[in-house]
């Protein structure tokens, strides 16, 4: 038994090894997650986008109902509501609202496919009352920055979806009075509790540790996580590039930035993604 045991300890290490390996590898998987995880903090206070998070829970309550035990998007889509300062009576009436108690919002979800400048690939998830008004906006971004709005598949197949839990390495208690002590997560520690949920990757990125799933795991992954008292700080369904598309040029880097934000500022789009991968540097040096 004391071989087996041996053996179990020998295989986790070279888990850990390989992830962490990994890890420094896939943080740079996004580059606009990561400015989106920067500008958040400044948006968050400005409510910038509060609209979104009220969108996706009258959505979630909609289609499963307004009781979060028993509708998980709903749960996390209020948990990530939460994260981002939105304040807890409207989370309220969202949940009203999309349960059928406080009025009603149709809103449609879709998706847009296409190429920004460079040719990078954007795919853009959203959720409308009028996809009219949504589509000729979306197009007129595209164009005014050396893109083109796409057919339905053109670069879909590039962004894979996955579960992404986000744990904070440095967790504060709820309680703001308490004089309980900040409470520590670790890489190895999220890394030996996740092995039972079978996860795509685990890895640091700043002040954050990241899960990856698969959309099938995604639930018992959250759950499982929640059970042995290690909540994330935000759990969503997301989509990753499957390769990307360098950008050297200035100009071209600039375009694409501008057509990102543009999209992130649009009521109805919910998420935006990429494949575009600018140097560090190159990135810094540009004025939007």
């Amino acid at each position: 038994m004391k071989l087996f045991d041996n053996w179990i300890i020998v295989c986790f290490n070279l888990f850990i090894n390989d992830n962490k390996i990994k890890g420094k590898s896939m943080s740079g998987h996004s580059k606009w997650a990561n400015i989106k995880h920067k500008k958040a903090k400044a948006d968050a206070a400005r409510g910038v986008n509060f609209a979104k998070f009220s969108r996706e829970i009258i959505i979630a309550a909609k289609m499963g109902g307004g009781d979060p035990a028993g509708n998980f998007r709903l749960r996390t889509a209020i948990d990530k509501a939460k994260a981002g300062g939105l304040p807890n009576d409207t989370i309220k009436r969202a949940i009203e609202k999309g349960a059928g108690g406080g009025g009603s919002e149709n809103f449609e979800e879709l998706t847009y496919e296409g190429y920004g400048a460079g040719g990078v690939a954007v795919f853009i998830e959203a959720a409308t009352d009028n996809k009219n008004r949504t589509a000729g906006d979306i197009r007129s971004y595209f164009t005014k920055f050396g893109g083109n709005l796409g057919a339905d598949g053109c670069v879909g197949w590039i962004f894979e979806p996955v579960g992404m839990l986000t744990f904070d390495k440095i967790v504060e208690p709820e309680d703001k009075k308490s004089k309980e002590k900040p409470k520590e997560i670790t890489l190895d520690e999220v890394l030996e509790a996740s092995l039972e949920f079978e996860p795509k990757d685990v890895y640091e990125e700043e002040d954050e540790i990241k899960v990856t799933t698969t959309v099938e795991n995604f639930q018992k992954t959250v759950e499982g996580f929640e059970s042995m008292g290690l909540k994330p700080k935000t759990s969503e369904l997301t989509r990753i590039p499957s390769n990307s598309t360098e950008v050297t040029d200035s100009e071209t880097a600039r375009k694409i930035l501008l057509l990102m934000e543009k999209l992130e500022e649009h009521d109805d789009v919910q998420n935006v993604y990429s494949n575009f991968d600018i140097d560090e540097d190159l990135m810094n040096s540009i004025n939007l």
